[in-house]
């Protein structure tokens, strides 16, 4: 049974993460014009990374599952918070006017096909380490979340080519780092006792007026 939630949490930190790592694949290709170094090397690179973190999750679904709701937590809760500073200084920026490449500030003192290749992993492992937490509570619903989004993200990729990056928006932040946060909160309490799925509603709108207030003040 697919779980709504976990779906999207999973679909929106893979659209954050993969869109930034498209994009820097975009700009190596139109440097080297070679599909091969650039989106072949990115995708390599999440690949290795990405694999083995499905692999895990189906390990992890062994694991009792109260210690796996508090390791879960623990991890969206980290990765909640480091959003919703990320959501700040991209709202800071948009107020200067800043609109720095990111492929020329990671490629600077590199090979380009190794810059593909790294920011891949790197930007996966952000990803991986979301998805690994949301994993346990429903494999089949992640897995869901994470192919649709990957789809998406070659999709657009494909066709706007360098307007990818306006896929990382402010707002697309504040939505996922509020999805981390409420399903943190929820599966602490969850740990101890269940809760009404109910709850979510409340939490989510919580989660993200503070993020939101947060990243404008």
């Amino acid at each position: 049974m697919i779980d709504p939630g976990v779906a999207l949490a999973a679909l929106g930190i893979t659209l954050l993460e993969l869109s930034e790592a498209a994009a820097v694949g975009v700009a190596v290709y139109a440097e080297l014009r070679s599909a091969l170094a650039s989106f072949g090397a990115m995708v390599a690179g999440e690949a290795l990374v990405l694999v083995p973190t499905f692999v895990a999750g189906k390990v992890i679904e062994e694991v009792p599952v109260t210690y796996v709701r508090l390791f879960s937590a623990t991890l969206l809760l980290y990765f909640g918070l480091r959003l919703a500073r990320s959501t700040r200084r991209t709202v800071l920026r948009s107020r200067k006017g800043a609109a720095a490449s990111v492929a020329s500030e990671l490629s600077e003192g590199r090979g380009l096909a190794a810059t593909a290749f790294s920011v891949g992993a790197t930007e996966a492992l952000e990803a991986a380490i979301v998805i690994l937490a949301l994993l346990p509570e429903s494999y089949a619903s992640a897995a869901l979340g994470f192919a649709v989004g990957a789809a998406l993200v070659a999709v657009l990729a494909y066709f706007l080519k360098q307007n990818i990056l306006r896929i990382r928006v402010a707002l697309l932040k504040n939505f996922v780092s509020a999805m981390l946060l409420t399903f943190s909160a929820f599966w602490y309490t969850e740990a101890f006792y269940s809760p009404s799925d109910l709850l979510l509603i409340p939490i989510f709108a919580v989660a993200f007026l503070a993020v939101y207030a947060y990243a404008n003040s």
